[in-house]
């Protein structure tokens, strides 16, 4: 789908077309659409709709690709975006389900356009304030030193901990092909290290596909230097919005890259909402526990109408 600016976005449909119409919205971001979200809907009772976001998995132009102008990749043309398919689809209203920064992306959709929200389900959640992204960044650290220390030494020599978002980004685009993919590797690994309450073997971008990483790398690496265009605590403090709204927050009580205060905060400002905390579970939607919530707080979504009044 053309949705201006030179980008398209691939999108697919499945499940049942008379079903209750639903959304996935990716994480990263840039991480691109997984077909294996698809598993936490019913496809006898869901319309499920789920894209890549524009410059990763099969959209076009690939933000891996040169001369991509990424000034037409921001929250507010994703959210136009969305708004863009729910319109070619015909949907009224949509359940929308995201993970990590697919929170982020739902609930600045859904505070944006909340007449046409049915219900939402978030895994994982995070609202991209500077102090999220701090934490990420920095605050990590100690719990990780060995990939803290590879992290901090594939930058610049000298530059300071908060500016290592920013110098990953220009990195990223060094005119030295060599350069830009063992910069995304080494994002890459820092970023992923800390994803699953399961401890992983060798580093995270073992055998990941080189062009999937530099995109990746640098939507996330140009989204967070930009704080994702958001207000500090705007997704909070403007929850009002999602008023009337059904929600449930799965959260994994050893969530480290979307710490369970943020969901706890969001549950506070949105009386709608359910948190549930799955214990032993980390950021991953893979993590024990966390598809068996996912998926019953989905189900119990897909008896609400096709089209709310």
């Amino acid at each position: 789908m053309a949705v201006g600016d030179g980008n398209q976005i691939w999108w697919e449909e499945a499940g049942n077309p008379q079903g209750v119409p639903a959304l996935i919205l990716h994480g990263g971001p840039g991480s691109g659409f997984s077909a294996s979200t698809r598993r936490f809907f019913d496809p006898q009772r869901y319309r499920i709709i789920g894209f890549d976001q524009r410059g990763c998995g099969r959209s076009t132009p690939h933000a891996s690709d040169e001369g991509v102008d990424f000034s037409v990749i921001t929250t507010a043309h994703l959210i136009a975006d969305i708004e863009r398919l729910r319109t070619h689809f015909g949907v009224d209203r949509w359940v929308i389900y995201g993970g990590s920064w697919g929170a982020t992306l739902g609930l600045a959709y859904a505070e944006a356009h909340p007449g046409h929200v049915a219900a939402m389900g978030f895994g994982g959640v995070t609202t991209t304030r500077q102090r999220e992204i701090d934490w990420l960044y920095r605050g990590l650290a100690p719990l990780y030193p060995e990939e803290w220390e590879r992290f901090v030494a594939g930058a610049p020599q000298g530059t300071p901990e908060e500016g290592l978002v920013a110098a990953y980004n220009e990195l990223l685009f060094d005119a030295d092909a060599a350069v830009r993919d063992k910069a995304a590797r080494d994002f890459h690994d820092w970023d992923n290290a800390s994803a699953s309450a399961v401890a992983q073997v060798g580093r995270p971008s073992d055998g990941k596909d080189s062009r999937q990483l530099l995109a990746r790398s640098r939507i996330v690496t140009h989204f967070f230097r930009h704080a994702a265009w958001l207000e500090e605590g705007q997704l909070l403090a403007n929850a009002h919005r999602l008023r009337g709204i059904p929600g449930v927050l799965v959260q994994g009580r050893l969530d480290l890259q979307g710490p369970l205060l943020t969901a706890w905060e969001l549950a506070r400002a949105w009386p709608e909402v359910k948190l549930v905390v799955v214990d032993g579970a980390g950021h991953s939607a893979g993590d024990a526990g966390m598809p068996e919530a996912i998926t019953a707080a989905l189900d119990g979504f897909a008896g609400l109408p096709r089209t709310i009044e």
